[in-house]
């Protein structure tokens, strides 16, 4: 790599482009081989005072959804196209993506640069994030992304001498799931998107589902994992034992998974809101349909019958077999149990329900005489029978609440300021959250197992874990696509749904 001075003139203008709040979002590059290189190991202080994090995501080899799959991984969203990156970023609630510069090196070499060029040209329109783009000046990419609105150019006068062009991807078998999860993923995506005429036993189409977790996933073992969660049921069925034995090393086992096209059992559709009760799983669908389906082994046991038109968006099973349920303009309904509920729990409910037709909820949990619900204002109220007790636990919006019932009862909650927090009603609140990300929490889900209690948190940039609370020790996985909601069960298996597909994980220890 050529050696980079910050006195160069390239260097220079580089960083004037990178501290000034009223440049051009999209900076190209040309001619200063290893200039961004510089750039992305220098760090923010090679900066100023500007303090911005840098991303570095190389071209070299990568087909559009290949660096969507990168550049969403980058800023903290998901995304499964170019386009789904692009509507993410513009709907995305945490501000990663404002903070950040993308560099992005050897347009050139990309396995597609005109629909990278595309792609990266759609993200600067956008406004969200910052980009500089290492192009050659003779290329229709460059042309392409030089025509935009606002672009900043930095070009030195010594001739490029950048990298070759690329040699042809490394061959992998894309038929083999040994082959496939030991490559190089940006050669296995790059090789999938080339040959969409060979579903390879189905492994292409469950690379392609989960590939942004599979391009960022370490080891073959998670890889594996990862294939197993969405493969789906019409996949050829010497594919299942195979990546079964390469996840061995893996912390997760797939009990069973329920995608998208599955005919036996049948997936229940999309997922927008999940909770276990009596071994019983309750699907919450987009149009508010709550399928029951069983835990062990998601066999249809039928559907629930509730007064909710519209969405669901939390399910809440009590312990004397009532199930209560928000709906998506965050009021409370009730769906009785088999047997009669106590009076007092019948005024408990009916308190609650007319507490929310006034101040709507957002996060909905129950245990036994205790109803708990957050607000969009930060607040969890647990509504019991000896009276109302409050705290304020988040910066802005209650996402996700769960309740333990056991010797000392507590609430989880979880927020759009990315936290998840343990609360004793009636108590000071811990003032360090249990766990946190950069991502807004979208799920969490609490059950006391004979190992103790055990929460799921799942966050909006696709990641879930697995939390045992006297072990104080978490268990991470990402299946890929947005995560909608997580539920555990009472043996401390998780449940997982998501918009095609919903499994069930157990922990291996």
């Amino acid at each position: 790599m050529p050696s980079v001075r910050a006195e160069r003139p390239g260097a220079a203008a580089l960083l004037g482009w990178l501290t000034d709040p009223e440049a051009p979002r999209l900076c190209l590059v040309s001619g200063a081989p290893g200039l961004l290189d510089w750039l992305a190991a220098h760090g923010p202080r090679a900066a100023g005072r500007h303090r911005t994090v840098r991303a570095l995501v190389p071209l070299t080899g990568r087909t559009a959804l290949g660096t969507a799959w990168a550049v969403a991984d980058r800023l903290g969203v998901v995304a499964a196209s170019p386009g789904d990156l692009v509507r993410a970023l513009a709907t995305a609630e945490n501000g990663r993506a404002a903070r950040t510069v993308l560099i992005l090196p050897d347009l050139h070499g990309a396995a597609e640069p005109a629909a990278v060029a595309a792609l990266v040209a759609d993200l600067a329109r956008l406004g969200r994030v910052r980009l500089v783009v290492e192009t050659r000046p003779d290329t229709a990419e460059h042309a392409l992304l030089a025509a935009g609105e606002r672009v900043a150019v930095v070009a030195e006068e010594e001739p490029d001498t950048g990298p070759p062009e690329p040699a042809a991807p490394p061959f992998v078998d894309l038929s083999d799931p040994v082959a496939v999860c030991g490559a190089d993923p940006v050669a296995v995506t790059t090789g999938y998107v080339r040959d969409e005429g060979d579903d390879h036993g189905g492994l292409r189409t469950a690379w392609t589902r989960a590939g942004q977790a599979l391009c960022a996933a370490r080891t073959p073992a998670e890889r594996a994992l990862g294939l197993l969660a969405v493969l789906g049921d019409g996949a050829d069925p010497r594919l299942r034992p195979a990546l079964g034995e390469l996840a061995g090393p893996a912390p997760w086992r797939v009990r069973w998974t329920r995608v998208t096209g599955d005919v036996a059992p049948p997936w229940p559709g999309p997922v927008a809101a999940l909770a276990a009760q009596d071994g019983t799983l309750l699907v919450a669908d987009l149009g508010g349909t709550v399928r029951l389906l069983a835990a062990a082994d998601a066999r249809p046991l039928g559907r629930l019958d509730h007064p909710v038109g519209g969405r669901v968006t939390a399910l809440a099973p009590a312990p004397d077999g009532t199930v209560l349920l928000l709906d998506e303009r965050g009021r409370l309904h009730t769906v009785r149990g088999r047997e009669p509920r106590a009076p007092y729990l019948q005024r408990l409910t009916t308190a609650v329900t007319a507490t929310l037709t006034r101040h709507p909820g957002t996060a909905l949990a129950a245990i036994a005489g205790s109803v708990v619900v957050g607000d969009r204002l930060g607040s969890v109220h647990a509504f019991g029978l000896t009276g109302l007790h409050q705290a304020a636990l988040h910066s802005g919006r209650v996402t996700a609440v769960a309740a333990v019932e056991s010797a000392t009862p507590f609430v989880c909650s979880g927020g759009a300021d990315g936290a998840v927090r343990l609360w004793t009603p009636g108590r000071d609140a811990d003032p360090a959250p249990l766990t946190e990300r950069p991502s807004p929490v979208v799920s969490l889900a609490a059950t006391e197992t004979p190992h103790g209690p055990v929460l799921a948190a799942a966050w909006a940039d696709g990641v879930v874990e697995l939390h045992r609370l006297e072990q104080r020790t978490r268990t991470p996985f990402r299946p890929g696509p947005p995560v909608r909601a997580v539920t555990t069960t009472p043996d401390g298996a998780l449940i997982v749904g998501l918009d095609d597909a919903l499994l069930r994980l157990e922990p291996r220890t």
